[in-house]
């Protein structure tokens, strides 16, 4: 049996990160199961989809994203930093992705929605991306993920029916704990720190498991011989 295969940021390494056709890439691809991507605020209150809090590295903009309106995030170029051939992209905002993903969602295809929450950042972002989701019915459909542990915390609370997961770098301690007071049915880790001894009970009792960013085919082979059910998170889907 293949592992479930996670698009990074949509199919990010043929595709400019986090816009559209990045994601639709991946939804399209036929070993692909879900597609993570990492949601901000707009300064008028959108929730949008862009990986870092500035944003002079995938577009041509600059500054923080928090600064910036919708309108105004939305006329800059999101793919020219990846080739020239992709003028044309934009920074899309989360509902643009749910009205794309709609039918995917029937084939039972997933989105791991990463929130950024560093600091004071985007407060009330749980409850905006949780109205969306609503709005949408995705709620069977969408993981939500962060680094923040409050935040997934809130999520308990704001959204307690849609699946919730911790995002790890390294090997995490109080585990149990963790989960318990996040409400979380997820570990998204750091694939180097994954080991069989520590991820196989979690697994048994029914946590879900995301390695993250396997890119290297003898990397995704020694990933896929701890278990079968752990989900590879790739920039390159191609590979596995």
């Amino acid at each position: 049996m293949l592992n479930p295969i996670v698009a990074h940021r949509g199919w990010s390494g043929h595709y400019p990160e986090n816009t559209l056709l990045s994601i639709k890439k991946g939804l399209n691809h036929p070993i692909v199961n879900m597609i993570e991507m990492d949601v901000q605020l707009s300064r008028d209150g959108f929730p949008i989809i862009i990986h870092d809090y500035t944003l002079e590295r995938t577009t041509n903009g600059t500054g923080f994203v928090g600064n910036h309106t919708l309108l105004e995030l939305k006329k800059l170029d999101a793919g020219s930093w990846f080739s020239n051939e992709y003028n044309k992209e934009t920074i899309p905002s989360l509902e643009e992705v749910f009205q794309a993903f709609k039918p995917f969602s029937n084939r039972g295809k997933k989105l791991n929605l990463e929130i950024k929450r560093g600091g004071d950042f985007y407060q009330g972002i749980e409850k905006k991306v949780v109205s969306l989701i609503q709005r949408y019915r995705l709620e069977n459909s969408i993981l939500i993920t962060s680094f923040n542990h409050e935040t997934i915390h809130t999520f308990s609370q704001v959204g307690p029916d849609i699946t919730r997961g911790l995002l790890i770098y390294g090997v995490p301690v109080l585990t149990h704990e963790l989960l318990q007071y996040t409400g979380s049915t997820l570990l998204s880790m750091s694939y180097p720190y994954l080991t069989s001894t520590f991820i196989k009970p979690l697994l048994n009792q029914g946590i879900q498991c995301i390695a993250w960013t396997v890119d290297d085919p003898h990397h995704m082979k020694q990933i896929a011989s701890l278990d079968s059910r752990i989900a590879i998170c790739t920039n390159h889907p191609e590979r596995f």
